[in-house]
């Protein structure tokens, strides 16, 4: 049994909470935050406005925000969730009726991306691009509608150019979608449909360049990765060996 919680530096994203617990029962309680929740092992079972609900490992579970739930597991071996608080504006206000009355997805791919984002909660653009994806899914799926298919042929490069722009430090995703007078998830899907992978991957490219340019300044390592926009050397290292193949400290040898 043990839980750990932190706040990732993610616009939407309020609170990681990963947990196992065995014999703990949650009291009836409320957020006010949406819950996206994954079960990895066993099951859950849950009264959601007064209603009793379980939490499986194949669906993602949504509960929003101000309405009254409790949680026990359903089974003596416990279970393991990893929980998404998200801002209360992340979806339609509009939706919290329909996930009170459906509150678990069974959608393979929205659980995939899901989990995708776990893994990537240190790499700000990708998360946010993989959460704008995510809350499109849920938002069809619960009222009922199909994605809108936008034209304009220019929406991609002008992304282009303000990730260009804001280098090293780069540029959120909101940012780039206020500027751009257009959602999030349209940003990921232009700019991707255009260029063959997304937002994020073009600007870490980028930043592997400015950090080899560095590197064959003859800088060290640590300094090449924070002039070019990384966390820090182990963060630079990771991407570097990633897109070249070798670390930084053999490329610049």
């Amino acid at each position: 049994m043990g839980s750990t919680a932190w706040r990732p530096a993610v616009e939407g994203i309020r609170e990681v909470f990963h947990a196992e617990f065995t014999t703990h029962v949650y009291p009836a309680h409320t957020h006010d935050a949406w819950t996206l929740l994954l079960i990895d092992t066993g099951a859950v079972r849950y009264e959601l406005d007064r209603h009793e609900h379980g939490a499986l490992v194949d669906g993602v579970t949504l509960l929003p925000p101000h309405v009254p739930h409790d949680g026990r597991s359903a089974h003596a071996s416990g279970f393991r969730k990893r929980v998404l608080y998200l801002d209360g504006d992340v979806l339609p206000a509009g939706l919290v009726g329909r996930s009170v009355d459906t509150p678990m997805l069974v959608d393979p791919l929205l659980r995939q991306r899901v989990h995708q984002l776990h893994l990537v909660l240190d790499e700000p653009l990708e998360a946010q691009s993989r959460l704008a994806l995510i809350t499109e899914r849920i938002t069809h799926h619960l009222a009922g509608t199909a994605p809108q298919v936008f034209a304009d042929p220019t929406l991609a490069d002008r992304l282009r150019e303000l990730l260009d722009a804001s280098l090293p430090g780069g540029i959120t995703l909101a940012e780039a979608a206020a500027k751009l007078q257009t959602s999030p998830t349209h940003l990921v899907r232009a700019f991707s449909r255009r260029f063959g992978l997304p937002p994020h991957r073009y600007l870490t490219g980028r930043r592997v360049d400015l950090a080899r340019r560095h590197l064959l300044d003859g800088r060290p390592a640590a300094e090449a990765a924070v002039l070019a926009g990384f966390h820090d050397q182990s963060h630079l290292t990771r991407h570097f060996r990633r897109v070249l193949g070798t670390s930084p400290g053999r490329f610049a040898r």
